[in-house]
């Protein structure tokens, strides 16, 4: 299917994040102002790529994009103020990153809380309707990747490389062998048989 634009704002700001599920690391989010001329047959929600597809339009992206921000929001934050919270900070964050002050903002997803007065509007399966929603899921994703990616270095033995934090049974047989990092989200379920208490 071929993604569209939005509106003919000219400076339409599409934002998205990755990582909410993760037991571990950020939760990071993308905000893209494209051109109202750009095309890219490739470019959809970025959960519906390759990692290869990804990779390829990352650059593309950075590169023809009016402007773009990207912002982590760390797993200590996200403990104190809770993941949807934390997913909307961060999207505020690569917002305030861009070069330009956005005309219109489109969110993936169905909450936001307002940014500077600016009008927006939230869009359930945005990434997979919007280009700028759609590049930025592919930013959001590739850039949380990376960090992960650098923080295997520092504990390999939880395949962070591989499986970016997400709870994978491996992942989740690391952290029952080996205990939690700095980096995992504590007031995440890391395993199963968790037991939630009675308050």
């Amino acid at each position: 299917m071929l993604l569209l634009n939005h509106s003919n704002y000219k400076l339409e700001c599409g934002t998205d994040e990755a990582g909410r599920g993760c037991l571990a690391g950020p939760v990071t989010a993308a905000a893209v102002i494209l051109p109202n001329n750009f095309e890219n047959l490739i470019l959809n929600d970025s959960k519906q790529l390759s990692e290869k597809k990804r990779t390829l339009l990352k650059p593309i992206i950075e590169h023809q994009a009016i402007s773009y921000g990207v912002a982590h929001v760390f797993q200590e934050e996200i403990d104190s103020i809770n993941i949807l919270n934390a997913s909307i900070l961060a999207m505020h964050h690569s917002i305030d990153k861009l070069q330009k002050t956005p005309e219109f903002i489109i969110i993936d997803g169905n909450k936001f809380k307002p940014y500077n007065d600016i009008p927006f509007e939230t869009i359930i399966k945005g990434d997979g309707k919007y280009l700028s929603i759609a590049a930025a899921s592919i930013l959001a994703k590739t850039h949380r990747d990376l960090y992960m990616e650098q923080i295997h270095e520092e504990f390999p033995m939880y395949n962070w490389k591989q499986n970016k934090g997400y709870p994978t049974k491996e992942h989740r047989a690391a952290i029952k062998k080996y205990g939690i990092t700095k980096y995992h989200r504590k007031s995440f379920r890391l395993l199963p048989e968790q037991l939630k208490l009675d308050v």
